[in-house]
């Protein structure tokens, strides 16, 4: 299940995985919302946080954020992981380099620090 995180700057968006994350999730709630924002900013900023009943994504949630990414692949301006999950940091940590955006890992007790950077302004 995926939840809004709200309260985010425009421009920023901000999510909350639950439990199993499925296709259905993205399609439904992530996608539309990534789409809208995109249609009113060239560049948007993601604060993506897995919350401590978060168990993984099933296969075709996978797919679909593939697909998202690229879609919108050099749109990103900021991207926030905030998770304690073990496989999750291993993976983000090999393919950061492969993200279009200035990316952040975070451990889940930096929640506040990691919406602080998502969503600052660049210095003048």
């Amino acid at each position: 299940m995926i939840a809004h995180i709200e309260g985010l700057p425009a421009g920023t968006l901000g999510f909350r995985a639950h439990g199993q994350v499925t296709a259905a999730d993205y399609e439904n709630i992530i996608v539309p919302d990534v789409e809208a924002a995109f249609a009113l900013n060239r560049k948007l900023r993601l604060l993506y946080v897995t919350a401590e009943d978060f168990t993984g994504f099933d296969p075709g949630a996978m797919w679909d954020d593939a697909k998202l990414g690229m879609r919108h692949f050099s749109s990103w301006e900021r991207i926030a992981l905030v998770t304690d999950v073990g496989w999750l940091r291993v993976t983000a940590t090999a393919f950061g380099f492969a993200i279009p955006a200035q990316f952040r890992l975070f451990h889940g007790s930096d929640l506040a620090e990691a919406t602080r950077w998502v969503t600052e302004s660049e210095p003048a």
